[in-house]
């Protein structure tokens, strides 16, 4: 998503020339382009695929809309399966409309795991659950700590359901360190992004993810926390910003690989 302003094969053919190992996929694109030419064209090029973004959105109360779900989240660890990646990221969901109840949509969360967990397993798929900044928790994730996500995972065998570590959306968290700890110890960290806290945030707030190394973000104690847990998987750079889908998406894919070398 850093640089979705370029097509599939741009995108791999630019990770290639400037020696990137590896690539975080989003559902749309890969969609869009076809799973199996995906998959053809990323291992052609000897591309790893980090990460499948995104499964969730779990906490509908229609039972119609949560069957829906399901079914969707299996395609997606299907994909997953395909493109040859261990981890799909999760998106919880947000309240349901007028709904006020955030227990009860985060039990409807653990539900869904109870589901999907064995039968990711199953695929060689772990689910990676991303805590997102408290600011959207009404519409699009409940899950807004590691606290919170790591009292979900932890229902679940560690080879089935984990955490994703989202530099954005946990760099204000006090206890998110120990929380890494914590994940680490078991096993759950799945994952690992990075992006910076900019501001002001842009209106509607969910395009304001910052370059590396222009907000208020100290990267490199935050690979320290997820070093010292154990972590020692891929780093990723995930960012939602319209000035950089503005540019040419090689110039920043360039930048964001020097920029990650120079803050971390």
């Amino acid at each position: 998503m850093t640089v979705k302003q370029l097509s599939m094969p741009e995108l791999v053919e630019a990770c290639v020339e400037l020696g990137v190992p590896g690539v975080g996929l989003w559902r749309e694109p890969v969609q869009s382009y076809g799973v199996e030419a995906t998959v053809k064209l990323v291992r052609d090029a000897g591309l790893a695929v980090t990460t499948l973004c995104r499964g969730g959105f779990f906490t509908a109360i229609d039972r119609q809309e949560r069957t829906r779900a399901l079914d969707d989240n299996r395609r997606a660890v299907d994909e997953a399966a395909a493109l040859g990646t261990d981890t799909l990221v999760l998106v919880s969901g947000g309240l349901p409309a007028g709904s006020k109840d955030l227990h009860g949509a985060r039990e409807r969360i653990a539900d869904a795991l109870a589901v999907l967990g064995p039968y990711a397993e199953e695929h060689g798929v772990r689910l990676a659950i991303e805590p997102l900044h408290p600011m959207y928790a009404a519409d699009r994730c409940v899950v807004s700590t590691l606290a919170q996500a790591l009292d979900l995972a932890e229902r679940f065998p560690a080879q089935q359901v984990g955490v994703t570590v989202d530099t954005y959306h946990i760099w204000w968290d006090d206890n998110a360190p120990a929380q890494i700890a914590r994940a680490g110890a078991g096993g759950r960290i799945h994952t690992f992004q990075l992006a910076d806290w900019t501001t002001p945030l842009p209106e509607g707030v969910l395009n304001g993810r910052g370059q590396i190394g222009d907000g208020a973000i100290d990267m490199r104690a935050w690979k320290a926390h997820v070093e010292t847990a154990g972590y020692t998987g891929p780093i990723e750079v995930e960012l939602f910003n319209d000035a950089l889908w503005s540019r040419d998406g090689r110039e920043v894919l360039e930048e964001t690989a020097r920029r990650f070398v120079e803050h971390t």
